[in-house]
């Protein structure tokens, strides 16, 4: 799992849905080659956005049930939520470009 604050279920709601701030969640799992790959990729852009975007992880692998609660059918797949929803999700190996640019509409 990526170095980043990891939450468990019963966390959720108080640690994304109610951050009054946006909150990008990598859903990934230790066993997932892409999600290890993505790793150091999520954790920079979470030190670039400190301060202005939340970035937590999912474990999957742990939390096997919060990908059926979060509609993941694939990892890795990662989630912004914003004001209490899901405003916007990628699935798969993808270029900090395209993550920043998936938070970028709610800063």
């Amino acid at each position: 799992m990526p170095e980043l604050p990891v939450v468990a279920p019963r966390d959720f709601a108080e640690q994304v849905l109610m951050s009054p701030s946006p909150v990008l969640v990598d859903y990934s799992a230790s066993w997932c080659p892409p999600c290890r790959q993505m790793e150091p990729v999520v954790a920079e852009l979470a030190r670039e956005l400190s301060g202005r975007v939340r970035v937590v992880a999912v474990d999957l692998g742990a939390h096997p049930g919060e990908a059926r609660t979060a509609g993941v059918t694939s990892v890795p797949t990662f989630i912004v939520y914003a004001g209490g929803r899901e405003v916007s999700r990628l699935t798969g190996a993808r270029p900090k470009a395209e993550l920043r640019e998936l938070v970028s509409a709610q800063l």
